[in-house]
């Protein structure tokens, strides 16, 4: 592949997350699931499949060619997601009697679990290459 085709996968695998966490949103604010449209939950798990596919792309095409520069990238980026737990936590204690935890709370740890993993490889696709490699 090339840098503008990397980057156009990265870009749509980090659009399809983002889309991905509304369902888990939706979910853990809704007290009746049963009431969503049937489509509803085949579309999650279509998305949720075309996001994992997406990411073991992504990881493919990454194996092995992962940069230092990513790799500090990334960790730099986990330094400023880690704080996505804290902010959890507080979610749980001001808002815990208001979310249906068990709705959403499966949806957010592999989304969370899938992000972590991929990142580095994420990185190095979505970032600037260097053409002369």
């Amino acid at each position: 592949m090339n840098p503008r085709s990397d980057r156009r996968v990265a870009i749509v695998s980090a659009v399809a997350f983002l889309a991905s966490l509304a369902f888990p949103v939706v979910a853990g604010l809704s007290h009746n699931t049963a009431s969503f449209p049937k489509w509803w939950g085949t579309f999650d798990v279509g998305l949720a499949t075309v996001l994992a596919v997406l990411a073991f792309v992504v990881l493919g095409l990454t194996q092995g060619k992962v940069t230092k520069h990513a790799e500090d990238l990334s960790y730099r980026a986990y330094r400023i997601l880690i704080h996505g737990l804290f902010v959890m936590m507080l979610v749980f204690v001001v808002f815990g009697n208001h979310i249906v935890w068990s709705n959403c709370l499966t949806g957010f740890a592999w989304r969370a679990w899938l992000l972590l993993y991929t990142l580095p490889a994420w990185v190095e696709m979505a970032g600037p290459h260097d053409n002369s490699r």
